[in-house]
């Protein structure tokens, strides 16, 4: 099994839960933000390379997060991963797909723009993987100090 995998196994079920509900809020986002930034080129006579750029990166994106929330869907009911491979390339392809045509986007608007949502969304990554970790992290201490040895359990069978 992938490490991935392996996790949602080990996760509780509310966990696995959220976590899909999280993807499907990200999914549903991208894809109403990906119709907004197209939206405009869809009467215009000629795209220069940053429009190009969006359109392409959204067409690409938005099908495949449909998919995604619709698997997701299927996860939630079924309570468990697909554990496809094609499901993981379909999300690595479908978001960075969609963050291309964002900078695309904004970059089209003005290269300032563009530039602030690229490294926008870099520090936004990192500021979303330091902030799991260490949610994650205390859980784990907190865990592990619940199980120590010589702790009582306070319910008493109960």
């Amino acid at each position: 099994m992938k490490e991935d995998e392996a996790e949602l196994h080990r996760a509780g079920g509310e966990q696995v839960e959220e976590w899909l509900r999280q993807s499907n809020l990200i999914y549903g986002g991208l894809m109403g933000v990906g119709v907004v930034m197209v939206q405009p080129f869809l009467t215009a006579s000629s795209l220069d390379v940053s429009a190009t750029i969006c359109v392409v990166a959204f067409s690409v994106a938005i099908p495949l997060l449909a998919a995604l929330v619709l698997v997701n869907q299927q996860e939630a009911f079924r309570r468990r991963a697909s554990g496809s491979v094609l499901v993981d390339v379909a999300k690595a392809v479908a978001q960075t797909c969609a963050f291309a045509g964002l900078v695309a986007g904004f970059w089209h608007i003005s290269w300032m723009a563009g530039v602030g949502m690229l490294a926008g969304g870099l520090v936004g990554v990192g500021v979303h993987s330091a902030g799991y970790i260490r949610l994650e992290h205390n859980v784990d201490l907190i865990d592990s100090e619940s199980e120590e040895p010589g702790t009582e359990s306070t319910d008493n069978g109960q």
